[in-house]
Formats: C-alpha cells, structure tokens, sequence
C-alpha cells in the first residue's frame, strides 16, 4: 500500500537521512522516499497498521505528520534527528 505522508520540521538532508534510516528499519516498509521540497515522506507499508506505525515513528523522531500538534519538543528532536542524519 503506497503511503504519503506530509511531515513538519523537514529542512534538509539530514533530516531526509535520519528519516530514509528510521522508516527503512521498520518491519513491511520500503521504498522510502523523502522529498523535501514538499516535506513528504512515501513510502509502501505491508498494510493500514504497518503506516499508522511508520506515521508514528516519524512523529516520535520529530516529524509529525501537517495535521498533529508540534510542539517546541517534537521540534527539539528534529534538530538532534537532523544533526544525527548529517553525521552519517
């Protein structure tokens, strides 16, 4: 099931590398593809539950999807997810 997600707190390649490796390392998720032009994270989830899943990982690494609350935490750990994906 291909999914789309629109994601706050994406600003550059870090952020696309921290968030390439955490929905990658997911159990039935590939072909993670994450624009950020248009701050969207696809990708194709094994079903509804394996994407709500992924939709909460990248919440929880802060990038929650447009329509959730983002906070100064969630954004905090967006910066430290893109210094960790600017590292690699």
């Amino acid at each position: 099931m291909k999914t789309s997600i629109i994601v706050q707190n994406l600003k550059c390649g870090g952020c696309a590398n921290t968030i390439t490796s955490k929905i990658t390392a997911l159990d039935n998720i590939t072909d993670v593809i994450v624009d950020t032009e248009t701050s969207t994270v696809s990708f194709n989830a094994g079903s509804a539950s394996d994407a709500l899943f992924a939709k909460e990982k990248l919440k929880s690494i802060g990038y929650p999807s447009i329509e959730e609350n983002n906070n100064t935490f969630t954004k905090a750990k967006s910066i430290m997810s893109c210094a960790t994906g600017k590292i690699r």
